[in-house]
């Protein structure tokens, strides 16, 4: 009966261990030996783990950083490589009457001469009437392409320039050649005789 209360009397104590320090192993304990168990320390957590070999230094040059087949931009966009080719045609702000037809189209058919600001009617060919004036931007734009291959397009505009008695005189200037002077175009008034006869 002696060597049993010491066995259980071990087991308790190698339980209470246990509980109370987790960082401590209890061996022997289910064994059966009346000897005292070993208890094994846990390794000392503040020993320093070894420091790793520094990594070696990368030295650049200004080549590293310029683009080539072998060295490509992250950033670079290859939707224009890929994609159709756009031309890119520089827009001016400025409202524009009838930009859908060209002069060629538009029938002068009123003019209006009296007070300050002369007015003139031109039809478009679906019959409608539109009245413009001095100063007014006209008709379908022209595109003018100017820097080479690598270059860009801009849009040009007929202006009324001057609204005289029986006709309509444009002007077109190319503000990236000041130097040339401005083309200009005259629409005359068709008499109702006239258009009867070509009818």
């Amino acid at each position: 009966m002696k060597p049993f209360v010491i066995a259980s009397g071990a087991v308790v104590l190698a339980l209470a261990a246990s509980a109370c320090s987790p960082d401590t192993v209890i061996q022997g304990v289910t064994t059966g030996s009346t000897a005292a168990p070993a208890v094994a320390a846990a390794p000392d957590a503040g020993a320093a783990a070894p420091t790793p070999p520094p990594l070696p230094r990368m030295e650049f040059a200004e080549n590293d950083f310029a683009e080539s087949d072998r060295n490509r931009d992250p950033f670079r966009t290859y939707v224009s490589v890929m994609g159709p080719e756009v031309k890119k045609i520089a827009h001016v702000q400025k409202e524009v009457i009838l930009p859908q037809f060209s002069l060629d189209e538009l029938k002068l058919v009123a003019i209006v001469t009296g007070g300050e600001y002369p007015r003139a009617m031109v039809v478009d060919p679906s019959g409608k009437g539109w009245v413009i004036k001095r100063g007014d931007w006209v008709g379908r734009p022209e595109i003018v392409h100017i820097g080479g291959a690598n270059g860009t397009d801009y849009q040009i505009n007929w202006r009324v320039n001057k609204v005289r008695d029986g006709d309509i005189v444009f002007t077109r200037e190319d503000p990236a050649q000041p130097g040339i002077p401005p083309a200009s175009r005259v629409i005359a008034l068709r008499a109702d005789s006239e258009q009867r006869d070509k009818l």
